[in-house]
């Protein structure tokens, strides 16, 4: 799995932008969700292929051999 990372990207005019990467499904719109909420309104929204995998959930791991 990559790393996660959030970035800000503040353009000259002030305009601010979110961009969310190694995130899956809509696990990057809660990851972002108190940054939208200190930045105010959002304007839009585009969504990247990310969005539309599904979440990886951890599975409990299994130990193998034991007693016969």
């Amino acid at each position: 799995m990559t790393g996660r990372t959030i970035e800000v990207i503040v353009s000259p005019k002030g305009e601010t932008r979110i961009d969310t990467r190694g995130f899956a499904g809509s696990s990057c719109q809660e990851a972002s969700r108190f940054l939208e909420q200190a930045l105010g309104t959002r304007a839009a929204e585009q969504l990247t292929a990310e969005f539309y995998q599904p979440a990886v959930q951890a599975q409990p791991l299994q130990q193998q051999g034991g007693q016969p």
